[in-house]
Formats: structure tokens, sequence, C-alpha cells
């Protein structure tokens, strides 16, 4: 699962700029609106960055997806669906509309995971162990009323966090970003390869939101 994550450092962030760019293709940089302090406490519900596809476009979309055929009001709508199983999202009825023309990237500086026993979980922050410092989900956005809705794809744990979590988000290096952009199938391995590192860090709440939530202790 992923239920809490880092917004990315963007590229040009200033305060004196009018605007930031990120870069998921090289030579592709996408311009972004200006959009305050950086979050490290992202939760579900709360509106996050997305890439849309063809072109590549920044959009703000709601953490939480909702399906275009839901009836009636946003909160009657109680499925968890912040996270989608990659291994079972074109089949199932909530993901499957969205599969092929909802793909988006969803650009993190890292994502936090618990361990432990309930009511005393630790939680460790999880970053990029590579040259290059934002994690690239793989999400599925969905328009449900006018409103953007998107949710971060999952896949099993590889090696290098399998030890806090049998989950973990699928994060898209290069050529997995083109090809779950293309709307190829063939996604059963992708985030297999990626590189993290974790630590543990302090406990904190859901309000708390600063850079410190990532110190390691």
């Amino acid at each position: 699962m992923c239920g809490r994550f880092i917004e990315p450092e963007l590229i040009g962030t200033d305060q004196e700029h009018s605007e930031t760019k990120i870069d998921p293709f090289p030579g592709q940089p996408v311009i972004i609106p200006p959009r305050g302090p950086r979050r490290y406490n992202v939760a579900p519900t709360q509106d996050i960055l997305i890439l849309g596809k063809s072109p590549l476009v920044a959009m703000t979309a709601r953490w939480w997806l909702v399906p275009s055929w839901h009836k009636g009001d946003l909160k009657d709508w109680r499925a968890t669906t912040f996270n989608a199983r990659i291994e079972e999202a074109q089949q199932k009825p909530t993901f499957r509309g969205v599969w092929r023309h909802g793909r988006c990237l969803i650009p993190s500086g890292g994502y936090y995971e618990w361990t432990g026993e309930k009511g005393q979980k630790t939680p460790h922050a999880v970053l990029s162990n590579s040259n290059e410092n934002t994690l690239w989900f793989a999400g599925l956005a969905s328009r449900w009323d006018n409103l953007l809705t998107c949710t971060i794809m999952t896949r099993a744990a590889n090696r290098d966090v399998a030890d806090i979590h049998h989950r973990m988000p699928v994060i898209l290096n290069l050529d997995e970003r083109e090809l779950w952009l293309s709307d190829s199938d063939q996604v059963q391995d992708l985030g297999s390869d990626a590189r993290l590192q974790h630590y543990q860090v302090r406990s904190f709440g859901v309000r708390d939101d600063g850079p410190e939530l990532i110190e390691p202790l």
C-alpha cells in the first residue's frame, strides 16, 4: 500500500519564479504552476500533481479514484481506491474503464511505510537510491462529474523494500514510463528494478507536514 507520500522537489522551484518544471523524459520538461510550500505528508483525498499523456501535460487530481459511472455524491463512494493492484486492475470494474486511456505518471519525492504492531507502528521513509531523485509512480486517472481523480498502482515489493512491506508503488524507470503511457498490457514486471533506500523516521501525525519528517532517527 502507498498511503502517504512526499511531493517531488520540482526543478526550478523558487519563490521568485512564476513557473516550475519537471522532466519525466529527457528534453521534455513540463511546465506547471507554482504550488506553494512543498508537502511532506500527502494523504489520500488531497489534490496531487499528475502527468497525463498525449501530449504530456500536468494536471491536478484528487488522490482517491472515483469511476465515471459512480452515481450519487462524492462522499457516497466508500471503496478504498487510492491504490490499485497492477496485477488485477485491468479486470476490476472500478479500474478497467481507464486501464488504457486513463494512464498517468505521478511524481513523488518518496513515500512512507509502517512496520510493527497496531498502535505501535514505526514509520519508514522510502526514497530513491539512484541518480534520479524523483520517483515516478504509475497511475490511473478517472474523471467523475467534472472532478479528476486518480490512483497509484502497486505491485509485489522488490528486494529493496520487502523487509518493511509486501507491497510497493509501481515505480517506473525511463523506459517503463514510455511503456506505461503507450497502453501496453506488458506491465506485470514494471517497477521490479526500482532502486530504493529506506530508514526509520520519527512517528508523526496526520497533520504533520514538514521536512523533518524524512530525517532519519
